[in-house]
């Protein structure tokens, strides 16, 4: 067998070979999540969900505004009397009504509406955060499972050499039946664990492109957000406490829930408004009648509504509207608190993942190192073909989990980041255009009239 040093030079050998021959447009973790950014359909949802709250703003300030309508009749009539009489007459007419006064209900249905904008808006920023670990989740496990089904399959090709290996020695009288039986049953379970590798890279490839948009192709490896996390646990609580999407999300919704609420009593208040209108009749017969002719109309008015008593529907949208405001402030803390555990959670697992890949690393050496002197003490006769296999899958397990590791440092890296807020475009300098929700918010918020929407659909 080969010795040590050159096993290791072997290894990176094939390993600067495949870096090599790795193709020059190879993906890499910023061009993935770019793609996520565009064309999440889970996103562009998210966006388009904005949009529809952009336009209650505009449905709001509608109560500022008159409302105009217009209408017309024409009748036709004929009667036998008089040897037959034709008799047409119709109106038409314009009338036009303006709220004045509605208990400040419109002016707090526009704030509440805004308010729904705002918390519509940082609901966005969190589902671009949660798209871009998705995304980055969805990279790097391509990337583990790839490598697992490698280890696997040099697993395979190695156990396969030792089968044949143990059958040679039986054949000339060095070894046993039952060495044979033994490197045989560990090949069919290595078999068995390739199979399930290769389908886990298939579910991982089927994630990414459902998460991305795309199939994976080759893809680059990736490190650790280390330099942009905060430098303690502590730090990161008082950066996500203080600018988290989810928690100024729910923070505008305790805004709109109490705008609601001096809404709804606004409908207690007396009411009033004014109207005028102008109308146009006329009425012709056959033959002549003396009160044929044509009149015109106009009127103008207000009306002062007082509301006194309506069933205890008023009151108990009031009482409603005062319970949905509780609920909403209780949502603030029950935020609060899910970003603080995310904070928490996403540092620990970080912290592990360093120790753990620095540990496995270790082992996977070590185990190396015994492997091979295990090897050499079998063909002297001092080790069985059970102690190669042994020492076989020690090695394999030790470089799986170094594999799993690597993935979950890059991971736990982006986790904290996005638990603490800061997982955006514009942190992580992925040179996409950014969508802003605010431009089609000002497109619409004061429109009075127009069916097209801003982007002429």
């Amino acid at each position: 067998m080969f010795p040590v040093r050159r096993s290791f030079a072997g290894v990176f050998a094939l390993a600067l070979a495949l870096t090599l021959s790795a193709p020059v447009s190879a993906e890499t973790i910023s061009g993935a999540l770019a793609k996520a950014y565009r064309n999440n359909s889970s996103l562009n949802s998210q966006r388009a969900g904005t949009r529809v709250t952009d336009e209650n703003v505009a449905i709001a300030k509608s109560g500022y505004r008159p409302t105009i309508g217009a209408s017309s009749g024409l009748t036709f009539s004929r009667t036998s009397a008089g040897g037959g009489r034709s008799i047409t007459s119709g109106s038409f007419g314009i009338e036009i009504n303006q709220m004045i006064f509605d208990g400040f209900q419109t002016r707090n249905n526009v704030l509440a509406a805004e308010a729904n904008v705002r918390a519509s808006q940082q609901a966005l920023r969190n589902t671009v955060q949660n798209t871009l670990f998705d995304a980055a989740s969805a990279y790097m496990d391509v990337i583990r499972d790839r490598q697992i089904a490698a280890l696997r399959q040099r697993n395979l090709e190695f156990l396969e050499e030792q089968v044949r290996a143990a059958r040679s020695r039986f054949e000339v009288g060095e070894g046993t039946r039952t060495d044979v039986a033994q490197a045989e049953a560990v090949r069919q379970s290595a078999i068995a664990q390739l199979s399930a590798a290769r389908a886990q890279v298939l579910a991982s490839e089927a994630l990414y492109r459902q998460i991305i948009g795309e199939d994976p192709g080759s893809l680059s490896g990736a490190a650790p957000l280390s330099h942009l996390l905060p430098r303690s646990v502590d730090e990161g609580f008082n950066i996500a406490l203080a600018s988290h999407p989810a928690i100024m999300a729910s923070e505008h919704l305790v805004d709109a829930a109490a705008f609601t609420v001096k809404s709804s009593e606004g409908a207690l208040l007396p009411r009033l408004s004014a109207s005028a209108g102008v109308s146009r009749s006329f009425t012709n017969g056959v033959p002549a009648s003396p009160t044929d002719g044509a009149s015109t109309s106009a009127s103008i008015g207000a009306a002062l509504t007082v509301p006194i008593y309506q069933g205890g529907r008023a009151s108990a949208t009031v009482r409603r509207s005062k319970e949905s405001l509780g609920q909403a402030r209780i949502n603030v803390d029950v935020s609060r608190d899910q970003v603080r555990a995310a904070v928490a959670s996403a540092w620990a697992q970080y912290q592990a993942s360093r120790e753990s890949v620095a540990a496995n690393r270790e082992v996977v050496a070590a185990g190396q190192l015994a492997l091979n002197g295990v090897i050499e003490e079998r063909n002297v006769g001092q080790r069985t073909t059970l102690d190669v296999l042994n020492a076989q899958a020690d090695v394999n397990a030790a470089q799986i989990n170094l594999a799993s590791s690597e993935r979950d440092v890059v991971v736990a890296s982006y986790a904290i980041l996005s638990a603490v807020g800061r997982l955006t475009v514009g942190q992580l300098g992925l040179g996409v255009e950014e969508y802003d929700p605010e431009e089609h918010f000002l497109a619409v918020k004061d429109k009075w009239f127009g069916l097209r929407t801003p982007d002429g659909r």
